[in-house]
């Protein structure tokens, strides 16, 4: 790790991030210059090349990706002031970047067959680009050429016109001082710069398989799809709204000419002679005059598909007028015509002669706009209709064309926020972060000079991106000064902690064991039965998923709090000289749903504390039947927490074996015969088979508190026996003084 520290470079000596915006910004302004003067030479002389690349190849190249795609964007931008189409090909020029850098990038700009491919993908997908926006802004609709002749010829001369570009870039390339060469690089370091060796490793440290075999996914990738998806989110919803609003607008204007171009028809025919048109057809000159204005209306746009005048009946569309177009032969006057099926709904309407909303129709004759409108003679009644039909082909090409050009532009916008994004991404958060993570992958706790070693690596590092990332790491540097303390301290505290809630958790048992006079070291023999219980279950592999060394911990620490719910409960039934009935039972099987409601209250207060959860678990379900007979809420094999089958094995084991004010105890195999007769009814079969297997352990335990108890009681009834006899001496003494006084 020590080539951390090792750069050429010191970060004294850098250029500060200001002045390489400023000589980036001074780089950039050459480019576009460059571009700019070899497009005008070019036009000057009539050359057949564009030479408006150079400067994009020349700073990609020379100074990196992102201030050759500001070049390539920038240089169409400004030729769009003046020539409008510029813009939509303004990313050709950034794809000129892109792949002009990558290739300095990789170092095949040096290489004889690099060059030749480079000049190769330049022409490629310059010219197929260009041919293909050009196709669809113009050549669509427009039939100038086939779309294969201008890819062809768009390629060819691409190619011709790069290979002149990247020559020139080549010589500037072979024949610049290295110094100059130097000084075009621009860089954002935020940090020390690193040497390559180390930005390999940084690279590979992004790359580096996890434990489990899969790769991880670097934060710049992410970094990268987060800004791909944004953007195009962002281009495919201004897209979706620029064409939807388009072609509401060219909808709009192609309704204005339907109606428009409708009145004008009904305006040229006389309904006082529409009879007369069918009658005498185009025999009669005035039918003909008419007949040709209305031909002079359908040639005054190229949108105006059709133009007709219907006489409507009964029996269907009696023809007046019916134009003849390139695509179909009109109709002779008094010709009969069936109604269109789209025009159902409206026939009641048109019988009388009443007005109908333009229509919109996409059928046999294509996609039209149909728009009637009804001619009256002097009497005011509706004698015919004249009819427009308007185009709604071109609408489709112009769309085409239209998101052409706005796909093309904010391609181009596109590359360029990626190329920030991933430039500042890089500088300000990727090499910082792994830069510390390689320090930190070669920390060393042995020893203090350990400790100091990690330090000093880290402080060399001098990240100063003024931001979150440089807080981290001042943060990073105190935290690895002060690490061993810390980790001294923590070990220390822990184990205290986990001493204080062993003993809390005892301190709580023994307040409710206290008030039953019936359960003396219940708590504490159960929770021996429990740790024996699983231990066997995880030797035989039962529920080997659940059976975890922190599930056994947690467990065994939290058994004694199975019966905290008990503390609700009265010491009338607590200690009750007998049966409890119905309803001291009822209130006596409470102490579990409280034992709950106490242990969540806990849980809310320390939520992470997997011992709480498992004690809940103990306190609430440990009446719980595998049958599903058992309380307070009747759930069934495994549907019971695996903790609360354990202690409900040890739970009524000891009460079978403790002697009890209502009952003797029973002999241990009495015991056992019970546990192993309700195997599979009240008890989880596997956990009973667990318990019965280990019965020597569990025949110890029994006997080392029962003369434990022994002892208390033996030492109870010692006490008993002094305090009857102080009592005694109290009251004779007390007598003696009486009598005295009697006598005195």
């Amino acid at each position: 790790m020590d080539s951390i520290s090792s750069s050429s470079n010191s970060y004294s000596d850098s250029i500060s991030i200001k002045k390489q915006m400023l000589k980036m910004a001074i780089l950039c302004a050459l480019g576009i210059a460059i571009n700019i003067g070899g497009s005008a030479l070019a036009g000057l002389f009539d050359w057949p090349i564009y030479l408006d690349s150079v400067g994009t190849v020349l700073i990609a190249v020379m100074s990196g990706y992102l201030p050759g795609i500001i070049v390539g964007l920038g240089t169409n931008l400004i030729n769009g002031i003046f020539d409008t189409p510029e813009i939509y090909y303004a990313v050709i020029n950034v794809l000129i970047a892109v792949i002009a850098s990558a290739f300095a990038r990789r170092g095949l700009f040096r290489k004889p067959w690099g060059i030749a491919l480079l000049i190769l993908m330049l022409g490629v997908v310059s010219g197929g680009h260009g041919a293909i926006l050009t196709w669809f802004i113009s050549d669509l609709w427009t039939g100038a050429k086939s779309f294969g002749e201008g890819l062809l010829f768009d390629i060819l001369k691409d190619i011709f016109d790069k290979s002149i570009a990247v020559i020139i870039v080549l010589l500037l390339f072979l024949f610049l001082p290295y110094k100059v060469q130097k000084m075009m690089q621009i860089e954002g370091w935020q940090q020390k710069p690193l040497s390559k060796e180390v930005l390999k490793q940084t690279k590979n440290q992004s790359t580096k398989k996890q434990s489990d075999g899969k790769t991880r996914r670097s934060l710049r990738n992410k970094m990268l799809a987060l800004l791909i998806f944004a953007g195009v989110s962002v281009g495919v919803a201004a897209l979706v709204i620029s064409v939807v609003l388009y072609r509401d607008y060219t909808i709009e204007e192609h309704f204005k000419l339907a109606e428009g171009t409708t009145n004008l028809v009904a305006s040229i025919i006389d309904g006082n002679k529409v009879e007369q048109y069918m009658e005498e057809g185009d025999s009669s000159e005035e039918y003909r005059a008419v007949e040709n204005r209305l031909y002079n209306v359908l040639n005054s746009s190229p949108d105006i598909e059709y133009i007709y005048v219907y006489q409507i009946k009964e029996d269907g569309c009696h023809v007046v007028f019916d134009l003849d177009t390139a695509e179909m032969e009109g109709g002779n006057p008094g010709d009969l015509v069936e109604f269109d099926e789209s025009f159902s709904e409206l026939i009641p309407t048109l019988l009388i002669g009443g007005e109908i909303d333009p229509i919109i129709t996409n059928d046999t004759f294509g996609w039209l706009i149909t728009v009637y409108k009804p001619v009256y003679d002097n009497s005011g009644k509706c004698v015919c209709y004249a009819a427009t039909d308007i185009s709604m082909n071109l609408i489709r090409m112009n769309e085409l064309s239209f998101m052409a050009k706005l796909l093309s532009i904010f391609a181009g916008f596109f590359i360029l926020v990626i190329a920030i994004g991933l430039w500042v991404t890089d500088y300000n958060v990727v090499l910082p972060i792994n830069s510390m993570s390689l320090s930190a992958s070669a920390f060393a706790y042995d020893t203090e000079d350990d400790l100091e070693a990690n330090v000093e690596r880290i402080s060399k590092l001098d990240i100063r991106t003024g931001d979150e990332i440089e807080t981290m790491y001042r943060a990073f540097t105190v935290t690895t000064e002060n690490n061993m303390n810390y980790v001294h301290d923590l070990n220390q505290k822990t184990e205290t902690i986990a001493q204080m809630q062993d003993a809390l958790i005892l301190v709580l048992a023994d307040m409710v064991e206290n008030r039953d006079e019936n359960t003396g070291d219940h708590v504490r023999k159960t929770a021996e039965y429990t740790r024996i219980i699983m231990d066997k279950m995880k030797e035989l592999g039962y529920y080997s998923d659940q059976l975890t060394d922190e599930f056994i911990y947690n467990v065994e620490h939290s058994a004694p709090l199975h019966d905290i719910g008990k503390i609700t409960v009265s010491d009338t039934i607590l200690n009750k000289n007998g049966k409890l009935d119905d309803d001291e039972f009822e209130k006596m099987k409470s102490h579990t749903t409280a034992g709950a409601v106490v242990l969540q209250q806990a849980i809310d207060t320390i939520p992470e504390s997997g011992y709480l959860q498992e004690a809940k678990n103990l306190a609430h379900y440990h009446h719980e039947k595998w049958n599903g007979k058992g309380y307070p809420t009747g759930l069934a094999g495994e549907d019971i927490p695996l903790s609360a089958r354990i202690m409900a094995v040890a739970d009524v084991f000891d009460a079978l074996v403790s002697a009890r004010v209502y009952k003797p105890p029973f002999s241990f195999e009495k015991a056992m015969s019970i546990i192993k007769e309700d195997a599979g009814t009240h008890f989880d079969p596997k956990v009973a088979d667990a318990f019965i297997r280990s019965q020597d352990e569990i025949r110890d335990v029994m006997e080392r508190f029962r003369m434990i108890q022994e002892k208390k009681d033996e030492q109870k009834k010692k006490q008993e026996e002094e305090e009857k006899k102080l009592k005694a001496a109290k009251e004779a003494e007390k007598a003696e003084e009486e009598r005295q006084s009697i006598n005195g």
